[in-house]
């Protein structure tokens, strides 16, 4: 892990205004694929928050005659947790260059930031890449598990691997819930293009001039641009995704330093503020993520609302 990254005067500018905090957390969800589709609860009070999900539904019979016993039926639930894991970086600047630069830096940095703050979030959520142990186990570890898994190119075409009647939305169907969209690799908008109908016309483009609209059985379908997928794990991940919440503890905030020191996991001074004239932008919040996953009336055993297209 980097310790000693720090920016050069050639990219510097002057200091981040108040004004931005907000919105550098408002558009860093925007930045999240995950995010714009999942389903954020309340902020949290605390750093956990239970959230009751149904685990056993009721039942109904009917009464044996005019004498008959009326029966009893139970409702559960079980808690699940949500844990707020913590997110940062530290932005180092000399002060000259603070000082000395035309262009105001942060204008320049904070995109970065922003696109950081999701690509971490997304990866973790859907690949597992540096999750915390607290937060559920991630969607395509989730999908293996579940069997609800297609190989690319196991069906006649890309149509039949998603919207087939084998195909990746039948899998989320047959658990008990509804595709209410998917995040998928940019590689997959060209796939999708080149879907054909029998008589060679393209089936997710109304003409060659309009724009392709990128939906699927009538559910938005997001490309996510800050480098979170990998075709090597996974080149698409479809379900429903009012079952994956997630909740805030704290927003993003912002505190520049002066002095104090920058140190490396083994405890060495990789940076020195006030010694080495720097500035540093300490960013931080936290969030937890928890898939609710109750059970249903069409699959109450094995059930996962999240299907993945893999290579």
């Amino acid at each position: 892990m980097p310790y000693n990254d720090v920016i050069g005067a050639t990219q510097m500018g002057g200091m981040i205004p108040v004004e931005y905090s907000r919105e550098i957390f408002n558009t860093t969800a925007e930045e999240s694929a995950v995010m714009q589709l999942a389903r954020r609860l309340p902020d949290m009070p605390t750093s956990t928050r239970v959230m009751p999900v149904q685990s056993a539904l009721a039942l109904a019979y009917f009464v044996n005659g005019e004498t008959g016993l009326k029966q009893t039926t139970d409702v559960e639930w079980t808690g699940k947790t949500l844990t707020a894991e913590e997110l940062a970086v530290i932005v180092p600047i000399p002060e000259s260059a603070l000082y000395d630069n035309q262009y105001p830096v942060w204008d320049m940095v904070y995109p970065e930031v922003r696109t950081a703050f999701g690509k971490t979030v997304d990866q973790a959520v859907l690949l597992g890449t540096n999750k915390p142990a607290s937060w559920p186990t991630d969607i395509l570890a989730g999908a293996v598990a579940a069997t609800n898994t297609i190989t690319l190119g196991a069906g006649a075409d890309l149509y039949e691997d998603i919207l087939g009647e084998s195909g990746l939305f039948a899998l989320v169907e047959a658990d008990g819930y509804g595709v209410t969209g998917s995040i998928a690799d940019i590689s997959m908008k060209s796939k999708l293009r080149g879907v054909r109908d029998a008589d060679g016309q393209p089936i997710f483009m109304r003409t060659m001039q309009e724009r392709t609209a990128y939906e699927l059985d009538g559910t938005p379908m997001l490309f996510p641009m800050n480098g979170c997928m990998s075709v090597a794990s996974a080149y698409q991940f479809s379900g429903d995704w009012s079952q994956l919440v997630f909740s805030l503890r704290q927003d993003i905030t912002f505190k520049v330093f002066t002095e104090g020191v920058i140190q490396d996991a083994s405890g060495n001074i990789v940076y020195n503020l006030m010694q080495q004239d720097l500035v540093a932008l300490r960013c931080v919040f936290r969030l937890g993520f928890q898939i609710a996953n109750p059970v249903n009336r069409l699959n109450s055993t094995d059930q996962y609302p999240f299907a993945a297209l893999i290579p």
